[in-house]
């Protein structure tokens, strides 16, 4: 009896170990993955677009007057180069005073003259210098100043394209006193390839004008700007303005965009 009792006991325990079942917990050992992304820059929808060009004072000057010289030079023999470079130097490259308020761009004093005159301290205190109605005719005055004057007809011997003959002999003939006169123009002719003018209205085509010939010009309005104001700046008219900028009245804004030259 005892026998069988151990026996069963025995059964039990060894069916109690046989079912119990080990839990392993497994770690995940992946790692995560990092993806490198590329972006791709976007393409302009227009790659050919213009960039906006600004331009430094002189060269709006010549932008606004390089025609008016070039008519000069064909009626009076004067080099277009010599005529922008001395509008440069004598006006401040169209800003000062004796341009802006009274359209003369080459500092020439009265000497008789019977038309509208403004007082300026030159070399001495409060001279008296002509006043034009509108830039062409300074540059007009200017042509005339040289050729009636006997004292500056050695320079039309010269040859129209021989600018620095002409920017030496100006000194020579009285037009300025400062020894570095002829320096100074012959300095602004060449950083600005003035004397490709003088080339366009010679025929010559050896030389390209690289300057400031094709370029579309814009105005960002801020506060005092009037379109009469920016049509004096800019050798243009108030009518001109209102056509190129669709305006029906004259009222500008702050910050407005406008048109001044177009290609």
């Amino acid at each position: 009896m005892k026998k069988n009792f151990l026996l069963l006991v025995l059964c039990a325990m060894v069916f109690s170990c046989g079912s119990k079942k080990k839990i392993v917990t497994k770690k995940d050992k992946r790692k995560e993955r990092t993806e490198t992304v590329t972006t791709t820059p976007k393409v302009p929808s227009n790659p050919t677009e213009p960039k906006s060009t600004t331009l430094n004072a002189t060269e709006l000057y010549i932008l606004n007057y390089k025609d008016i010289a070039m008519e000069e030079m064909r009626k009076y023999k004067i080099p277009a180069s010599i005529t922008l470079a001395q509008g440069i130097l004598e006006s401040g490259s169209g800003r000062g005073r004796l341009s802006v308020e009274a359209n003369n761009h080459f500092g020439i004093k009265c000497h008789g003259w019977k038309g509208k005159k403004i007082y300026h301290d030159d070399d001495r205190s409060q001279e008296c210098f002509r006043k034009y109605n509108k830039a062409e005719a300074s540059f007009e005055d200017h042509s005339k100043f040289l050729t009636t004057r006997g004292r500056y007809s050695k320079l039309f011997q010269l040859r129209q394209d021989d600018y620095k003959g002409w920017a030496k002999g100006l000194r020579a003939a009285g037009y300025a006193t400062d020894r570095k006169y002829p320096e100074k123009l012959i300095s602004l002719i060449e950083r600005y390839d003035l004397s490709a003018y003088d080339d366009m209205v010679l025929g010559n085509k050896s030389k390209a004008v690289t300057s400031v010939e094709s370029v579309s010009l814009n105005h960002v309005v801020v506060k005092g700007d009037t379109l009469y104001s920016l049509s004096k700046r800019y050798n243009t008219t108030v009518e001109e303005l209102k056509r190129l900028n669709n305006l029906q009245d004259n009222t500008l804004a702050l910050g407005q965009i406008l048109i001044i030259k177009s290609n």
